[in-house]
């Protein structure tokens, strides 16, 4: 049998309240760091990165990194990441 909580479970809040600000942060810390983090992870964080992203290296670099861990073909990967062909 389970009890319930004494205390509800600590939910960590934004602190800049800009939801998506912060998974780009977030993802670009994972990009920072590749070798501490599983492949997965890696590949949505470069998916992120380059969906999110408004400066034009950072998305090569993301595009880069999904070339070298995404199995699919690079016009697949650049269909996904940019589903209305790059416009805005």
């Amino acid at each position: 049998m389970t009890s319930l909580l004494s205390h509800p479970p600590v939910i960590p809040t934004s602190t800049t309240g800009d939801w998506m600000h912060d998974r780009l942060t977030e993802a670009r810390g994972v990009l920072a760091d590749t070798t501490q983090h599983p492949e997965s992870l890696v590949i949505l964080a470069a998916r992120v990165v380059v969906g999110q992203t408004d400066d034009a290296a950072e998305c090569s670099d993301a595009l880069e990194v999904l070339r070298l861990l995404d199995r699919r073909p690079l016009h697949a990967i650049a269909a996904a990441a940019f589903p209305k062909g790059g416009a805005a």
